[in-house]
């Protein structure tokens, strides 16, 4: 049997464990919403805020605003596509007729018909409408989640950035501020009836004495470096947080949905998007700062009427229910829901009787949090294709979010190598959405 060196030359179980804690933490290098920004104070420049939390809800793969928010029934056949119009709570509004029961929130919405940017390319366009930038391929650059990590840190044992049902998608991530800045994610769906949170809950066999055991050791390792070593430090925040995670009765209720009446599970809807969208609202209403709801599947080149009519209704109930439960509880005004896709699909319909990619100009819907109820910002010309008036960019939509949740978005942050970078470049805060 082969021996390690007994000269000391070789490394002990102590040097590789302390080693380990100094570059990164052991068990913490995922922990969302820690490291030095957990200890976060505000910083006197910023704005103050007007929403406490954001719910991002993000439809991959290129929602078709045709056939959704800015149907155009006057249109040709091949542009205004299969379906019908309704009238929405904004007077002279008309939605798809897919979307009855958001069109019946309208009033609280706010629709912004002039969304556009340039690159026409999936991972391009998500990661333009998921940061504010345009790639580069020289920098990574955060999420919107990350940044308000970084910069507002945890409140209530929760995390700051929850994904759910989970960061699938690259550009939920952290770039270039570190992976202690990634959003917390779920390992499961909320609609399970099984569902759980893995990550709240001690590994099996580990009891309380145990986990005093490993604190003890964790903490009688860092003891030696604590003067000298900066990394220690922020990795004792590390464990600080991942450990008050895991012993929180706030963050085990806010995630256990289970805990919500039958019928307000039944009105959003007992479907992945229903259920997805609910848990949202309890961790907002808990205390998590940035919840980023994604769904995939919405990359309609081939048959979009079939498509949509499968796939809208539940994501329609969803939203109306999430909008219309918010006000209901006195905290839509203090949450700031976006409903976004990376693009939208072009005005007119192909052989294969779907629609592709055009970033042209596409539709978002915002709401509470400091938006105005019932506006309509911009708009796209008679075919669809192109913005009419007032143009909104990926970087004004960044700028104005930070700013209704009370983030300076002219401060910079310091990448690698202290390279300032600013948090949103050429971005304007859209006043004519603030209410």
């Amino acid at each position: 049997m082969r021996r390690h060196p007994t000269d000391g030359s070789g490394p002990t179980r102590r040097s590789f464990l302390a080693r380990s804690v100094a570059g990164a933490g052991l068990v913490t290098a995922g922990i969302p919403g820690t490291g030095a920004a957990a200890l976060w104070r505000r910083n006197p420049s910023d704005p103050e805020p007007r929403a406490r939390s954001v719910i991002q809800v993000f439809l991959h793969g290129g929602l078709s605003h045709l056939d959704t928010f800015d149907p155009k029934p006057d249109a040709p056949p091949d542009v205004r596509g299969p379906f019908g119009t309704v009238k929405t709570a904004i007077d002279g509004l008309r939605f798809s007729e897919l979307c009855r029961q958001t069109a019946a929130v309208a009033d609280k919405l706010t629709v912004v018909r002039s969304m556009t940017h340039t690159e026409a390319a999936h991972e391009r366009g998500t990661h333009n409408m998921l940061t504010g930038y345009r790639p580069s391929p020289a920098l990574v650059y955060p999420s919107f989640g990350s940044v308000v990590s970084h910069e507002q840190g945890p409140r209530a044992d929760l995390p700051a950035y929850v994904a759910i049902p989970d960061a699938r998608i690259p550009d939920l991530g952290t770039g270039y501020l570190g992976a202690a800045h990634g959003p917390f994610s779920l390992g499961g769906e909320p609609v399970r009836d099984d569902f759980k949170v893995r990550d709240l809950l001690p590994a099996d066999g580990v009891d309380a004495e145990r986990i005093a055991r490993r604190r003890r050791m964790v903490d009688g390792l860092d003891a030696g470096y604590r003067a000298s070593a900066d990394a220690i430090d922020a990795t004792g925040v590390f464990y600080d947080q991942a450990w008050q995670l895991i012993e929180s009765d706030t963050a085990r209720e806010a995630f256990r949905i289970s805990a919500e009446d039958g019928k307000v599970r039944d009105r959003y809807g007992r479907h992945t998007m229903g259920q997805r969208l609910l848990l949202a609202r309890r961790l907002v209403e808990a205390g998590v700062r940035y919840v980023g709801v994604t769904d995939g599947g919405w990359d309609h080149h081939r048959d979009v009427e079939n498509s949509l009519r499968r796939q809208m209704p539940s994501v329609d109930q969803a939203f109306a229910a999430l909008i219309a439960d918010l006000d209901a509880r006195g905290l839509l005004d203090q949450v700031l829901v976006l409903f976004t896709s990376e693009f939208g699909r072009t005005p007119r319909i192909n052989q294969d009787r779907g629609r592709d990619h055009w970033p042209r100009v596409f539709t978002v819907l915002a709401a509470g949090g400091g938006v105005k109820r019932g506006a309509v910002v911009g708009a796209s010309d008679p075919g669809g294709a192109e913005p009419a008036e007032a143009a909104v960019s990926p970087a004004d939509l960044a700028a104005t979010m930070f700013r209704l949740i009370g983030i300076d978005h002219e401060k910079r942050l310091m990448s690698p190598g202290d390279r300032p970078i600013d948090i949103v470049r050429g971005g304007r805060v859209m006043r004519e959405i603030l209410a």
